[in-house]
């Protein structure tokens, strides 16, 4: 069953929308937060988020563009750099975003309590700061930009994080992904892969050029697999299967 559009207060005031999808059944879950690319929570996003609630996750996607231009906007769209830029101080300014979206998760009765973000291209960054100071449990980037701004910030990170690119990412510069090869071997909780051949935007199906089906499932496999790990049934799911 698709999700719904729902409001989240902002703990600074004003509110944001949030696309949530939940699944059938009873029982506590975790859940994934969604941190969008620049297109906001556009088609794409809000399918995977009815993809995690089919699997049997809550799924919420946040409107982290509400400040300025809000709603999902087209590839291309001029508005993008007004949305996005300067970066780091507008992914800043999102970090609140995601903090309240996690406490609007916890007045669900079907939330657990523990939840991983899952962040593309401007999203990627929360993939390490959810777990770093925001109260996430997990972080899962793909195909994530300027992340060499937050090498530093997986310092004391303990949680499962896992980062996705392609080799062929004009975003992920080779100085980017060398750098990063280097941090499982110091931290096991991380997990770094680096495709070949694959593009920026390899998640998106609304991006036939750069799209891999095979990458996407692998990362899906990941991030299924994350969450199987918050929901406290690993075990018990793997021997039903």
């Amino acid at each position: 069953m698709p999700g719904t559009s729902t409001k989240i207060r902002s703990s600074g005031g004003g509110e944001f929308d949030c696309y949530l999808a939940l699944p059938s059944g009873d029982g506590q879950r975790p859940a994934v937060v969604l941190a969008a690319a620049v297109h906001g929570v556009d088609k794409d996003i809000r399918d995977l988020a009815d993809e995690f609630a089919g699997h049997g996750y809550i799924a919420a996607a946040p409107d982290l563009f509400w400040r300025s231009i809000p709603g999902p906007i087209a590839a291309g769209d001029p508005r993008a750099q007004e949305r996005s830029q300067p970066r780091l101080e507008k992914i800043k300014a999102g970090e609140p975003d995601m903090v309240d979206t996690l406490a609007f998760l916890k007045t669900l009765p079907r939330f657990n309590g523990r939840a991983a973000t899952m962040g593309f291209c401007y999203g990627g960054p929360y993939a390490i700061l959810g777990p770093k100071r925001l109260g996430y449990a997990a972080g899962i980037s793909c195909h994530g930009t300027r992340l060499l701004d937050y090498i530093d910030e997986l310092t004391g990170v303990t949680a499962p994080v896992c980062i996705v690119w392609g080799d062929q990412d004009h975003a992920a510069p080779a100085e980017t992904l060398d750098a990063y090869r280097q941090v499982p071997g110091r931290m096991p909780n991380v997990e770094v892969r680096i495709f070949p051949g694959v593009l920026h935007g390899y998640m998106m199906p609304s991006n036939p050029k750069a799209f891999s089906p095979e990458t996407r499932a692998f990362t899906m496999g990941r991030a299924l697999a994350i969450l199987d790990g918050l929901s406290g049934e690993g075990d018990r799911l793997r021997r039903a299967s």
